[in-house]
């Protein structure tokens, strides 16, 4: 049997043989698996390394039975290229559509993959709006850290629920982003080199790369946002001389090289930390005073030619101004949640949905530029002034926190009373902007999320609605679940039939923990 040593790696027990969850694979009194198909020694002793490859056939590095690494980017108003959901009625998030010539294709990534880690986080067992938030705020590139559903169940079977699935890199092991200006000893850096990368750096003690943290016997990844992998010296030697008079490169360590080497990982740019960048993303926290916040919000395309949401008419004594807004700064996140892609109205909706006290974080135009430069999201390097999550980002299983009375305490009806229908269209996205929460008895069915601005909330849906039908069908039976499962597949309009009952109302008949909260609709990612 598999057994967890103490360094975190896996070891094989020398019992008996014992049958495991899949029928091609057997332990023998050895201790060596053996593949059922060719009857040879399988490769490796973790259980998430491929489960058919015998010695004579090397695994394949896109294997389907153990975690993958797809780098995924996007052009300029597109997306990444699939759909994200959260499985019904338990913790996990599902790619549940992958669009045919996109990154995501190109990448690897399939139907049923299971998402375990964003770039370097973690986020097996986060909510379901962390994960799409995460993703949002990567920018045009982002890691994801994937494994196959059935390899996933296979796992947890054998390896238990707390079991870590997901390779990462360890605490201050990550690839750089140095941002390095010429002196009077030029760059401080040299090149090894042979006719083409990969290329390694050697600096000059004291000289400029070396003060802007770039590690001895790094390994150079990009120059401005540019690969290098493939690279020859001549294109090289050019591309630094066009840089000027400072240039950014993205380079790796011999012990982060090392590292990524051990874990599959790709060393990939959305893993980098910041050294000595030119600029940061700003957060700024305001409250609204009797004249208001005192700015001017507008669409408009910034330098790059990429439309977005830019701040004007800052008004001099008034909270924006004193929080440290300019003119001209681009909107990147409202309460740290991701603005790209949205519309205007969605974006002010977001704003005013957190009331008298907003955080904001936004880049000036130099910041913009520098960022669309390298490809990555000012988000990534916002080091420890992250705005606070949203509280429409999150959602929990129960909505009360306290002990709460029965139900024949509160003398409540076990439905509410009137209703109405609602006809909701999807986004942008592909989503319908609500979450849903089911319990085992009384009104199985409640929303228990709208997102500002979204189709849902124009419908005038509302935290607390109790949904009594879907598209003509009452709601209450065995089959809930599965039909709401189709939902995201049928043709729009989508027909609700509500009747609202006040928060109140949902804490008197919601023991806590009882509730199970879910996504109706796959997020495009």
């Amino acid at each position: 049997m598999v057994t967890p040593s103490p360094t975190g790696n896996h070891s094989l027990s020398l019992e008996p043989p014992i049958s495991l969850v899949t029928t091609h694979l057997k332990l023998l009194v050895s201790g060596h698996r053996v593949c059922q198909a060719h009857g040879e020694p399988v490769l490796g002793l973790c259980p998430l390394l491929p489960l058919f490859c015998c010695l004579p056939h090397p695994p394949d590095p896109w294997s389907l039975e153990r975690p993958r690494f797809c780098l995924l980017s996007k052009e300029k108003g597109k997306s990444f290229g699939f759909h994200l959901q959260q499985e019904l009625g338990r913790a996990g998030h599902v790619v549940c559509r992958v669009d045919p010539g996109t990154s995501a294709q190109r990448q690897g990534l399939q139907e049923g993959d299971r998402i375990l880690a964003v770039n370097n986080d973690v986020v097996e067992h986060e909510d379901y709006a962390v994960v799409v938030r995460r993703i949002r705020a990567s920018g045009p590139r982002v890691l994801l850290t994937v494994l196959a559903r059935h390899a996933h169940d296979v796992a947890r079977a054998q390896l238990g629920e707390d079991a870590h699935l997901c390779p990462t890199l360890g605490p201050g092991v990550r690839p750089r982003l140095c941002h390095i200006v010429k002196d009077e000893g030029g760059f401080g850096f040299g090149v090894t080199h042979g006719n083409q990368g990969p290329f390694w750096l050697v600096l000059s003690t004291g000289g400029a790369a070396e003060r802007s943290g770039v590690p001895p016997g790094a390994r150079l990844l990009e120059v401005n946002g540019v690969s290098v992998e493939k690279f020859t010296y001549n294109q090289l030697t050019r591309k630094l001389w066009q840089s000027g008079q400072q240039v950014t490169l993205l380079v790796a360590g011999p012990e982060v090289e090392e590292q990524c080497r051990q874990l599959g990982l790709p060393l990939a740019a959305p893993l980098a930390e910041g050294w000595a960048l030119p600029t940061k993303p700003r957060c700024l926290h305001l409250e609204k005073g009797p004249q208001g916040f005192g700015f001017l919000l507008r669409e408009e395309k910034g330098p790059d030619g990429r439309p977005g949401q830019f701040l004007w008419e800052v008004d001099p004594g008034l909270p924006a101004k004193k929080a440290g807004m300019q003119a001209g700064d681009r909107l990147v996140a409202v309460a740290g949640e991701s603005v790209e892609g949205l519309g205007h109205e969605e974006t002010v909706s977001r704003i005013q949905a957190q009331g008298s006290c907003v955080s904001l974080i936004v880049v000036d135009p130099e910041a913009d530029r520098f960022f669309s430069m390298v490809r990555l999201s000012p988000l990534l390097f916002l080091e420890n002034t992250e705005a606070p999550a949203s509280p429409q980002g999150s959602s929990s299983a129960s909505l009360v926190e306290t002990e709460v009375p029965s139900l024949e305490d509160t003398g409540m009806p076990s439905v509410p009373l009137g209703s109405r229908q609602c006809f909701l269209y999807p986004g942008p996205g592909g989503g319908y902007g609500f979450r849903l929460s089911c319990v085992a008895s009384g009104p199985r069915l409640f929303i228990s999320q709208v997102t500002p601005g979204g189709s849902a909330a124009r419908a005038g849906l509302q935290v607390g609605d109790v949904i009594l039908e879907v598209n003509g069908h009452p709601v209450g039976g065995e089959d809930d679940l599965e039909r709401l499962q189709q939902l995201p597949e049928a043709e729009p309009p989508l027909c609700l039939k509500l009747a609202a009952r006040s928060l109140r109302g949902l804490e008197a008949w919601i023991p806590t923990g009882a509730a199970e909260d879910w996504a109706l609709a796959s997020d495009l990612l």
